[in-house]
Order: structure tokens, then sequence, then C-alpha cells
């Protein structure tokens, strides 16, 4: 298996340019298609106004919604093109309540979906929703990029969150071809149960499997000196001098659409490095 074809999702202008020099930065690394999605997201909801309000209120912001969307593609475009990748950009208008549905539809055909690191200036309600349907509704691998520079060797060294789950295993998985592309990764448990249901000691089993790929596997058991399994982990990949960190995204349904969970949540708050992540 390997990435041929990458999505990101664009919905806010100051940072589309980073975006897609980031998301081309790797199409080219993989000799990957990048498909550039821009989203103009119209946040009005009617039904709130004066009788006759809102159809014209509907037209006004769908109107506003779509400047916004192409505005992103023409800088997506000017980025784009000053890359020797192979791109398509394509804007969609959308309300933010079937915005799961319109990401998920793209994310389905990707291979892998480059987005930033919701935080700071690229947090807030849309991210978040973006990286939700991207993983849960369209069952893809999602990797999540900070700010700073990705190293010109990416992936070098990595961090796998372990915990012999299935998310875990599908993360796993959807990871392979960037741990090939690094080497070795650390398998690493917070306080793993001495034996699993098969007998074999922690991690082993996972261990086996990397290594038939190529993939020199460490197992690292820690002790869980912190409150939260995330700031354990984050700081045995600083310990590790990781550039990426693997682990599997986990939720919970609220009306009758998966959101993530607390513990992932907390992952993506505090990650440092590149993270993928499938469910």
């Amino acid at each position: 298996m390997s990435y041929r074809t990458l999505l990101t999702v664009i919905h806010q202008s100051a940072s589309c340019k980073a975006q897609v020099s980031k998301a081309s930065q790797l199409a080219r690394k993989l000799d990957a298609h990048l498909d550039i999605l821009c989203l103009g997201i119209d946040e009005v909801q009617v039904g709130y106004y004066f009788a006759g309000a809102d159809a014209v209120l509907q037209q006004t912001s769908i109107a506003m919604a779509r400047e916004k969307a192409e505005a992103l593609q023409a800088l997506a475009e000017e980025q784009a093109q000053a890359e020797a990748i192979r791109w398509s950009a394509t804007t969609l208008v959308t309300q933010f309540g079937v915005l799961t549905d319109v990401v998920a539809r793209a994310a389905m055909f990707a291979d892998l979906v480059v987005l930033p690191l919701p935080q700071g200036d690229h947090g807030g309600d849309e991210a978040v929703a973006i990286i939700e349907a991207a993983l849960f509704s369209g069952q893809s691998a999602v990797l999540l990029l900070p700010d700073a520079e990705l190293p010109t060797e990416f992936p070098r060294r990595a961090v796998i969150g372990w915990n012999s789950g299935m998310e875990a295993m599908t993360a796993v998985r959807a990871a392979l071809p960037a741990l090939k592309m690094a080497g070795s990764a650390s398998v690493a448990m917070v306080e793993p149960p001495a034996r699993s249901l098969t007998q074999t000691g922690p991690g082993e089993a996972l261990s086996t499997m990397l290594d038939r790929h190529g993939i020199k596997a460490e197992i690292s058991l820690l002790v869980k000196t912190k409150p939260r399994v995330s700031d354990v982990l984050m700081e045995h990949v600083q310990d590790q001098q990781a550039d990426l960190l693997v682990a599997g995204a986990y939720g919970h349904s609220r009306f009758r659409e998966a959101i993530l969970g607390g513990a992932t949540r907390e992952l993506i708050a505090k990650a440092k490095v590149p993270l993928l992540m499938a469910h």
C-alpha cells in the first residue's frame, strides 16, 4: 500500500497557502496527487427572522459563502502552481449542518487526509468538524500537521500509541507507508496488562507484524506518571525525538454523528509533532 491520493480541506484564507504548501511537500515526496477542497461554509441559520426574510437572507449568505470558496480556490491554485506536483482544486458551498456529508464524500476517496492541527488560529468548530467528518464518516486516515515546518526527511522516527484496541490497529495499518519510510517505531504502552488474551507479552504481536514489514519496533512500557495518558505519550515522543505520532481516534455518538472523544481531543490539543490518526 502507498499513499497515491492526498486530500486537504481548506476553509480559512489566513492559513490557505501554508496548508497547500505543506500538503504539496508530502505529495511531492510520495509522488502522490493532491486534491484541494475549498469550502465556503454558510454559517447563517435561517428560521429566526421576520416572515419573508428567510429567503433573502439565505440567498445573501450563500452568495457570501460562494465568494469565500472562490477566493480560497484562487489562493490555493496560486500556491499549487508553484509546486512541482500533480493537483486539482474544487470549491463547494455548504451549511455547517451538512459539513460532515460534504467532507466525508471527498475523504472516502483519499488515501490520506492532510489537515492542520486544530490549535491556535487553526482551531474552532469548523476545523474540528472537518477532522471528525474525515475520520468517522469518511473512514479515512488523517494526518494533522503543526505550524512548524516539516523536516526534509520526514518521517525519521515514529511513536505508536498502542493499547491493543481496534482503533489503534486501524491507525497502524493506515500508517504503514509512513512507518516504512521511518524504518523504526517505538510501540508505546501506558501501564498495559502483563499478558494479552493470546498470552503474549505487551506489544509482542504488533512488534512481529511490523518487523515483517521491515519496520524495527521497540516496545516501550510507560509508567503513568502524569494524570493524563496524552501527557505521558507526548513526553515519550519528546524523549524519543520522534517526528510522527500514530494513534487510534476514539469517538462517541451525538445525534447519530460520531464526534471526537475526550482522550483523543486531549491528544490533538497537546500534539507538537505530526499526528496520524484513524478510526
